[in-house]
C-alpha cells in the first residue's frame, strides 16, 4: 500500500468523517471504497484489448523497388 497526502474541503472532510463515524470505519477506508467504486465507471483498456483498424485498399499498382520514383512523377 503507499501513501498520499490529498488536501479536501473542510465541508467535505466533515462529510467523510460523519460517515466514517457511522460506518465505524477510519476515514481512510471510507476513501479508499469511494475511490474504487468511482474508479470502476472507466473500463481498462490493455494493450491486447486495442486493435488497429484494417483497410483493404487493394493491389499495389508499384512494386517496392519503384515506389520512391513513383512519388515524384507527375500524373
Amino acid at each position: 500500500m503507499q501513501k498520499l497526502q490529498i488536501l479536501f474541503p473542510d465541508p467535505l472532510m466533515q462529510k467523510m468523517r460523519r460517515v466514517a463515524e457511522q460506518v465505524d470505519l477510519p476515514v481512510s477506508e471510507v476513501v479508499r471504497r469511494a475511490t474504487e467504486q468511482w474508479l470502476e465507471r472507466f473500463p481498462e483498456e490493455t494493450k491486447a484489448t486495442k486493435s488497429v483498424p484494417l483497410v483493404d485498399a487493394g493491389k499495389c499498382l508499384v512494386s517496392a523497388a519503384q515506389m520512391r520514383e513513383a512519388i515524384y512523377e507527375e500524373p
